[in-house]
């Protein structure tokens, strides 16, 4: 599953320690998802994971054959196997920061391993964006539009841990606010995508024009060149990079989930996804196993150095108290 390092102009935890944040992303996702697998193998009810009485936990215990312990909500008490900390890291990650509090909220019992597999990205999936819109001290305004943004779901759900999503950031360059669009860094190189959102089943029409066309049936209208906004976008990433003295590639995407696109005088170094190869573009990507890179982490830690962020302080807002989004 992708990581959400950043989107829109909300506070990031990422932005705090990205190498940091990124290893435990990984190791509480494979971890928590052991522990369910294997509660489910042995019968145990996950949707009694909520609960917090004695009788769910002993329980879930008797079932992993281990003792019972007391239940909270945070991931370090659990996994019972987590493995202890030398005191080096219990200076540098003190043991009442809240940083690993997944804890899936199942409320059906799966009944097979692909609806639990399912059930469980999607609780991550709202974690994610937890991740990626607060911190242990601050928090932002999530729009509850995301929590429905089908492709956002979609690209944080099928690609691989080693990729860092950049969703539709405000860069804050000569002091004034920049908005891009999807930015994704995997190991090996940046893609710049511009998302065309149209009816579902139209044809955009591409030309080197200032207007494109959406057509459906007998109704058309116009749209502004994406390419415009994908040329800028590349263009202000390839200068950031420039400046770190960051040679890492960057290629452009034209994306449309619901739509097909008909643009035959693309330059070739465009890659256009549309409904007819969205799913094979997405299992390429998902096909790459090089694990994260020096390079890959410079780009990002580059690009996450110039974005803004909004956010208000959780001490004061009561809503906050607790760390639960509003």
């Amino acid at each position: 599953m992708a990581q959400l390092v950043k989107m829109l102009d909300y506070v990031s935890r990422y932005e705090q320690d990205l190498s940091r944040y990124t290893a435990q992303f990984i190791r509480l996702k494979r971890s928590q998802w052991e522990r369910m697998k294997r509660q489910w193998d042995n019968g145990v009810d996950l949707a009694a994971w909520q609960q917090t009485d004695e009788g769910t936990e002993e329980a879930a215990a008797a079932a992993e054959g281990t003792q019972p312990k007391k239940r909270f909500f945070t991931l370090s008490r659990l996994l019972p196997f987590r493995k202890e900390e030398t005191p080096e890291e219990e200076a540098r990650f003190p043991a009442h920061e809240e940083e690993l509090e997944f804890v899936p909220n199942l409320i059906q019992q799966p009944r097979s391993v692909q609806q639990l597999r399912k059930l469980y990205v999607d609780q991550l999936f709202h974690f994610q964006v937890k991740w990626a819109s607060s911190t242990l001290t601050e928090w932002s305004n999530v729009d509850g539009g995301y929590l429905r943004d089908r492709l956002l779901k979609e690209l944080l759900g099928r690609l691989p841990d080693s990729f860092l999503v950049f969703y539709y950031p405000v860069l804050k360059l000569k002091k004034a606010p920049v908005e891009l669009e999807v930015i994704m860094l995997t190991p090996v190189e940046c893609l710049c995508i511009t998302v065309m959102t149209g009816k579902n089943g139209s044809v955009f029409t591409g030309s080197g024009d200032r207007f494109w066309a959406e057509k459906i049936g007998d109704k058309e209208s116009r749209l502004l060149n994406p390419m415009i906004s994908l040329n800028r976008m590349t263009k202000i990433i390839a200068s950031l990079f420039s400046a770190a003295e960051l040679d890492f590639p960057i290629r452009k995407v034209l994306l449309t989930k619901d739509s097909y696109l008909d643009f035959t005088s693309a330059a070739h170094d465009i890659v256009q996804v549309d409904r007819r190869n969205f799913d094979k573009w997405t299992e390429k990507l998902k096909a790459v196993s090089v694990p994260m890179k020096s390079k890959q982490f410079k780009a990002a830690q580059t690009i996450l150095s110039v974005c803004q962020t909004t956010a208000a302080s959780r001490l004061f807002d009561p809503r906050q108290q607790g760390g639960e989004q509003p």
